[in-house]
Order: C-alpha cells, then structure tokens, then sequence
C-alpha cells in the first residue's frame, strides 16, 4: 500500500492512527525507568539486544552503585562487566560506557549534551538512543526507530524498508513534529500490547481496518 499511496494519504491515515492510539494507550510511556538523563543515556545503551523489562532490573542496582560519569571510571572493567552482565553483549557495552563517560567528561563536563550531533559522537550512541533521551529528557522532538516502529510502520504500509535512518527521515515527513515524542510511545506500546511480532491480536486493534496487513 505505500507504494500505491501518496505521501499526503499516508500522512492523513497516520494521522489518524495517531489519534486512535492516543486513546487506546492513554499511559503510553518510554519503558526504562530513569531519573536523570544521564541514567536514560546509559540505560539506553544497555537496552540494544535487551528488553527494557531486564535493563529496568539491571539498572535498579547499578544506578545505586554508581551515580555519574566518573562513578563507572572508578572500578575495574570486569567489575563493570559483572554488574550488566545480564543484558547481553556486557563487554562490548561496558567498554562503550566507559568511553562515553570518559567524552561526557572531557568535553561535556558531564552532562548529557542537549543536541543530537554531540550526543551521537559518544560510543555507544547511535540516532535511535539520542532520540530517545532528546526526546524524553529535554521534550526535543525526536524519532526513536526501534524494532516496534520497524514493524508496524511497515505493516502499517508507511515505509517498505527496514532501514531504521531511512524510517526516521519518512517518519518525520509523514508526522508533524509536535507529534513525534507521544509517536514513538504510542507505536511501542501498541508493538507491546497488540501488535505483537509473534502473535498479532488482530480482531482487538484499534487501527485493524486503517492496516493492509491485518489478519
């Protein structure tokens, strides 16, 4: 259907979608659990490979333990290593933490910076978690392409690519910006509570007949 369909007719289904899910999940809300934008930064980079249900558990104990920059330089890499263990690939994350601390330090003197171009020279950090603490901790309008939003817009029929940069740049033609923050919980929630990867609940979506793929 997105090829068939105009950019303008797809916005105006979005549009409305957009309405349907806003009442459908009126609690709709980022998943990890943070109190700084520091803790979302950190949190967002062990969310890759992971669910937030496991980082919300990792992270209860580990923003205990260490509450800035500096804090995770303090300690041997393998202790690091130890506490994220859980998440998935802790090595490769740990050494990343590590490296953006050591960058929000020397050129940020440590704090979270408020523009996506600084926030994607740490390690670590790529578009999809720069626009999820943008958004999230500043209001900065941002679109957070996920797996969620990789699915359903495509089953949705709003992009014909798995290209999360390519997604990200339709998205924001398709969406006005002031809609991009409430967007990309309301698409989450609904990836998580209907639109489920392995077993869609089709007969109860409250966008089934605006999708071409419902069942």
């Amino acid at each position: 259907m997105a090829r068939r369909e105009s950019r303008a007719v797809r916005r105006e289904r979005l549009a409305t979608i957009l309405d349907r899910l806003a009442a459908a999940y009126p609690d709709a809300r980022v998943g990890l659990d943070f109190t700084t934008p520091f803790e979302l930064l950190i949190a967002t980079i062990l969310s890759a490979q992971c669910t937030d249900e496991r980082v919300n558990v990792v992270t209860k104990s580990l923003f205990a333990k260490y509450h800035s920059p500096e804090d995770y330089l303090l300690v041997p890499l393998e202790e690091l290593e130890q506490d994220i263990h859980s998440t998935g690939f802790y090595r490769n994350k740990a050494k990343n933490i590590r490296a953006c601390c050591e960058r929000l330090i020397a050129e940020y003197h440590s704090q979270v910076p408020m523009t996506l171009d600084e926030l994607v020279t740490l390690a670590g950090v790529g578009r999809k978690t720069a626009n999820c603490v943008l958004s999230n901790c500043f209001d900065i309008p941002g679109i957070t392409v996920d797996t969620h939003v990789t699915r359903i817009m495509n089953l949705l029929g709003m992009v014909t690519t798995t290209d999360a940069v390519a997604i990200e740049f339709e998205l924001m033609k398709l969406v006005d910006s002031e809609r991009w923050n409430a967007m990309n919980h309301l698409i989450i929630s609904h990836g998580r509570r209907t639109c489920i990867a392995r077993r869609p609940q089709c007969p109860m979506c409250p966008v089934a007949d605006l999708c071409p793929s419902a069942l």
